[in-house]
């Protein structure tokens, strides 16, 4: 379960988010914390990396999510950016929007400038339907970006890797493209 691209791609990006005095949150569901592991092995990371959870089970991403029915004012330290709107009572995992819902929410909850979510299958197989290797990852804050990522292998730990991978690229990606503060 080892990806020469992870520490590269999470070297990168904290280099980045260094250079730019900005911040970064992770809500992570199938990556199961690697994508946080990653960053935290960046030497400097406290500087910019200011937390993250893993969204596993359902009850976890509903305790973590802001953008809930119930909570239709914005969030204490919310960035700008954030629009409060009414998500759906149950909002499906593995897809676009909730990857982006949790990408939001990471970054609302901890108020950085940037958050990540990533929601997939890991595999072999869940009781969703969805296919294994299956995954969506969004980054949020001044810009967003959503990228699918479907491999379709049903080994667990390399599925993992990948979606760590799929999650830092697009960061390191839209840190390129934004304005400099």
């Amino acid at each position: 379960m080892h990806s020469d691209e992870l520490p590269s791609l999470a070297l990168r990006a904290g280099n980045q988010l260094r250079q730019r005095g900005d911040t970064v949150a992770v809500a992570e569901g199938s990556a199961g914390g690697l994508i946080s592991a990653a960053l935290l092995a960046v030497p400097g990371a406290s500087a910019c990396y200011l937390g993250g959870v893993v969204v596993y089970p359902a009850a976890a991403y509903t305790a973590w999510l802001v953008l809930q029915p119930r909570m239709l004012t914005r969030h204490e330290g919310a960035p700008p950016w954030i629009a409060v709107v009414e998500a759906p009572a149950r909002m499906r995992g593995a897809t676009e929007p909730f990857a982006l819902n949790l990408a939001q929410s990471a970054a609302a909850k901890l108020g950085t400038t940037w958050g990540i979510g990533e929601a997939g299958a890991a595999g072999p197989s869940n009781p969703y339907g969805d296919p294994a290797g299956h995954c969506w990852v969004a980054v949020a804050g001044p810009n967003e970006t959503t990228r699918h990522i479907l491999i379709g292998i049903d080994d667990r730990p390399a599925n993992m890797v990948t979606f760590a991978v799929a999650a830092l690229a697009p960061l390191s990606d839209t840190l390129d493209k934004a304005p400099t503060p």
